[in-house]
């Protein structure tokens, strides 16, 4: 598809996307379908705003945190604790595609803006509601963060060998799959049923009930009679040499996902050990050739096992931080990562875009707003003269950015 200019266009550019949401599951979501066209109205409170605003380096009134998630998104300050804020979404809802939202049940219907009554006013919205636990059961009304989610899933507990300590993981494994993902995929559902249909929907998102398909493999395993997927047991969680990860002689890491036999039979080719090839899948003696096969990857720095392996196929790559890998040639020229600099001409490195479709990325058409940038804005597209817009400012039911 292209523009008017000959311009391949971005595949939701055209839509209207209203992001009630704040940290980060709601907000990654709504990113997502702004970095391929879509519109996004921010609705930000009159107070601090989205509370990442305050997370992370401060700069221009946003913290690290916010700028993160927020490109290709307009700031609307509004509060909907007043009846003419929730006016204004309404008379936004009219005309919008998406809504989505993740106050905790029963807060929206309190405000009088559920989905049952914006039907009434567009019955082609999409409306999209984010909670940790799902809108019914017993833990609706229950608060949690990202750690909650997973200890409830059983995904915190599998990450651990048995008699050995838990650890938070280094990233927020359930607001990221179990909410961002799933909402971004209900809400693109939803509307190729409208496509279809001509009506609207409303998608549940629960962050918990989100995390089942990451519970896949665990699931064999009960069914089974098998521990597939505890960490250290597996075939592909570190109970085989030939899926494992070992350290090298310079205290650096190596990963070997060698499990096909084919990739297993060139590792051992290439690393001299022939005689391995027929232990691959053997279960007794399996801790030892997990025990010899580190012992090999000790005998090297991990660049040279690198130079080693360059040009063989055999699933066997270096463990890089973060910094390596945004460097690294994979990710340095796809648009992986964004290298965009702020009014200081100061450098920031965010992550880029995920996706390509004919080829093209996702785009940056759109800083990180400013908390209330966009108020006066999108007020006056709905019709408010300057006056009332003033009149709305002044008693606090919207903020308007100051710089």
């Amino acid at each position: 598809m292209h523009d008017s200019k000959g311009k391949q266009s971005l595949p939701l550019e055209g839509l209207v996307i209203l992001d009630l949401t704040r940290l980060q599951p709601g907000p990654l979501c709504t990113m997502l379908l702004g970095d391929y066209g879509a519109e996004v109205i921010k609705i930000e409170d009159t107070d601090a705003g989205d509370q990442t605003r305050s997370v992370g380096r401060i700069f221009e009134g946003s913290g690290s945190l916010f700028r993160q998630l927020n490109r290709n998104k307009k700031s609307l300050a509004l509060n909907l604790k007043s009846d003419q804020g929730c006016e204004v979404v309404k008379k936004l809802a009219a005309g919008a595609d998406v809504l989505v939202e993740s106050f905790r049940p029963g807060v929206m219907d309190r405000l009088g803006l559920n989905y049952e009554a914006l039907r009434t006013i567009n019955r082609q919205l999409i409306y999209a509601s984010l909670t940790g636990y799902g809108r019914e059961g017993p833990y609706r009304d229950r608060a949690g963060h990202d750690i909650n989610y997973l200890a409830l899933s059983g995904l915190i507990e599998l990450n651990a060998e048995k008699g050995s300590a838990l650890k938070v993981p280094a990233f927020q494994v359930a607001d990221i799959a179990g909410g961002a993902m799933m909402a971004t995929n209900g809400i693109m559902i939803a509307l190729y049923r409208r496509a279809q249909t001509g009506q609207g929907d409303y998608v549940d998102i629960s962050i918990t009930r989100g995390l089942l398909p990451c519970l896949a493999l665990a699931a064999a395993g009960l069914n089974s009679g098998d521990d597939l997927a505890r960490r250290g047991k597996g075939q592909i969680t570190g109970g085989y040499g030939c899926y494992n990860i070992y350290e090298t002689s310079d205290g650096e890491y190596f990963s070997l996902g060698a499990l096909e036999p084919v990739f297993w039979k060139r590792f051992c080719e290439t690393a001299g050990k022939p005689h391995w090839i027929v232990r691959q899948f053997e279960q007794e003696g399996r801790e030892e050739l997990i025990h010899e096969v580190q012992a090999l990857f000790k005998t090297k720095s991990r660049a040279q096992w690198e130079d080693l392996f360059a040009s063989v196929d055999a699933c066997c790559e270096p463990v890089l931080s973060l910094e390596e890998a945004i460097k690294h040639p994979l990710n340095r020229d796809d648009q992986s990562w964004i290298r965009s600099l702020n009014s200081e001409g100061e450098a920031e490195i965010i992550p880029g875009f995920p996706l390509f479709f004919s080829g093209r990325p996702g785009e940056m058409h759109r800083p990180p707003p400013r908390h209330g940038q966009h108020t006066a804005e999108i007020l006056l597209s709905l019709g408010y003269d300057s006056h009332a817009i003033s009149n709305l400012s002044s008693t606090g039911v919207i903020k308007i950015s100051d710089k």
